[in-house]
C-alpha cells in the first residue's frame, strides 16, 4: 500500500507543481501587462496634456478672433458714419 500511497502523493505533488507553474506564468504575464499599461498610461497622459495645451491655444485664438471681428464692426460703423457725413456735406 505504501507504493500506491506514494504514487498518489506523487500525482498530487505533480498536479500542484503544474498549478504553481501556471500561477507563476500568470503572475509574470500580469506584471508584463502592468508594465505595458503603465507605459501606455504615461504616453496617453502626455497626449492629454498636449491636447489640453492646444485647446487652450485655440480658445485664446477664438477670443482674439472675436475681438478682431468686433473691432472690424466698429471700423465699418465709423466708416459708414464718415461716408454719411461726407454725403451730407456734399448736398
Amino acid at each position: 500500500m505504501s507504493n500506491t500511497a506514494t504514487a498518489a502523493d506523487l500525482g498530487v505533488v505533480e498536479r500542484l507543481d503544474e498549478k504553481i507553474r501556471q500561477l507563476i506564468s500568470l503572475v509574470e504575464k500580469s506584471r508584463t501587462e502592468s508594465t505595458k499599461l503603465r507605459a501606455d498610461n504615461e504616453r496617453l497622459g502626455k497626449e492629454v496634456d498636449a491636447l489640453q495645451a492646444q485647446l487652450s491655444d485655440a480658445a485664446g485664438v477664438a477670443t482674439e478672433l472675436q475681438a478682431m471681428r468686433e473691432e472690424r464692426d466698429q471700423v465699418r460703423t465709423r466708416v459708414a458714419d464718415m461716408l454719411a457725413q461726407l454725403d451730407a456735406l456734399q448736398m
